[in-house]
């Protein structure tokens, strides 16, 4: 029985990293307010005391429960009465094990910010944490959450593509095209090796965009070949990257993803084609599911429409014809991880059907991106993970 056993209304939710100019933060705590599952209660937003105490003020956060240690953060709401059920955690890369570690070790649940770690070592301590802990681990792999990719996810699954052949996954932006300024601080810590970790591009989209394929086909890798490149002189991790897939079963597969396509916002795009039927879903305009079959007519498959499952209706809040997007995407992610959180209190397990991503998706995600440098520094040779 959790310690938490008996409480109502919202759960408590403590947030590490977010402040001020932080794009992703702001994400998070809309995503996690949305439906009314969270109340944010504490935060350590900076580790710069000034900027803490702002940025908490700008959300509303009381002076007793603002930090600028996350350590000292995780060990006082352990033992408030009152203290943080869940935590999300939205720093960069290279801080996601340790912020993460003092949280899961006190029994509070993590919700954590993509990719898992910026190399596979730290990967695997963090999946060795979350598993030792009796708290859960949420990977927000925001993508996951649309309506329409989980009725790409059913469709395949139940046969209607027969099975898969081919499977072309992109994510194109063009937001590093340049040398950023030198107070972009998204674009900083993002092409900082330290920071960042290993991969670039790779890491920072080109896990959604595996993520997205292995959520939709269930196809397991068997080996890949990664071209990488830094285009913008003086960059140290990859912008663009190329990689050749190979499944279990014979299904290969094309993964592209850049930073620097002229022209692109956030050009997140999957294809699937199997024996009987094909589909395709871009995130730009996610409330289309294009499905044509062999030979036959395109069928477009919208949103909340009666051509689809209960798994995909289940994830909409609006009726057909008002757009649902990224917050709402995101937002159901929190929400199965309220659900989740809820059954944990009383020791039950998962709720059937219960969809999430996990730490152990968050280390096959930085897998991809290790096999990707390793491939790509040998002249892109195929390399197995």
């Amino acid at each position: 029985m959790s310690r938490f056993a008996g409480r109502t209304g919202p759960i408590r939710l403590g947030m590490v990293g977010g402040g001020q100019g932080a794009m992703i933060g702001s994400v998070h705590r809309i995503a996690a307010r949305l439906d009314g599952q969270f109340e944010l209660v504490a935060g350590a937003l900076s580790s710069t005391e000034d900027k803490a105490r702002a940025s908490a003020a700008e959300v509303g956060l009381a002076a007793d429960r603002t930090y600028t240690d996350y350590v000292e953060m995780a060990k006082r709401e352990a033992r408030l009465k009152d203290g943080i059920e869940a935590v999300s955690v939205v720093v960069p890369n290279h801080m996601h094990l340790p912020v993460a570690r003092e949280f899961l070790k006190r029994g509070i649940h993590v919700i954590c910010d993509k990719p898992l770690t910026g190399t596979l070592p730290d990967a695997k301590k963090l999946q060795a944490a979350a598993e030792k802990s009796q708290a859960l681990f949420v990977l927000t792999h925001n993508y996951t959450g649309y309506p329409l990719v989980r009725e790409a996810r059913s469709r395949v699954q139940r046969g209607d593509l027969g099975e898969i052949r081919l499977v072309q996954v992109e994510y194109a932006q063009d937001w590093l095209a340049e040398v950023p300024e030198p107070d972009n601080k998204q674009a900083a810590w993002r092409t900082d090796p330290e920071r960042s970790g290993a991969g670039g591009a790779t890491g920072d989209i080109g896990t959604h965009a595996w993520n997205l394929l292995r959520h939709v086909t269930g196809l397991e890798p068997e080996a890949i070949a990664a071209d990488l490149q830094s285009f913008v002189p003086g960059r140290l991790l990859d912008d663009n990257a190329h990689v050749m897939l190979r499944f279990k079963g014979g299904a290969r597969g094309t993964l592209w993803c850049s930073q620097v396509a002229a022209g692109e916002e956030n050009g997140l795009r999957l294809r699937v084609y199997g024996t009987k039927a094909g589909l395709e879903w871009r995130q730009e305009n996610p409330n289309e599911l294009r499905v044509t079959p062999l030979g036959g007519s395109t069928q477009i498959v919208t949103r909340a429409s009666a051509d689809t499952g209960p798994g995909s209706r289940g994830m909409t809040r609006i009726p057909p014809g008002h757009p649902e997007g990224f917050f709402e995407a995101f937002a159901n992610i929190y929400g199965a991880a309220a659900e989740a959180i809820r059954a944990a209190r009383n020791g039950d397990g998962l709720p059937e059907g219960m969809l999430f991503p996990t730490v152990a998706d968050g280390v096959e995600g930085v897998a991809f991106v290790d096999a990707c440098v390793r491939s790509s520094r040998r002249n892109a040779a195929w390399v197995s993970f």
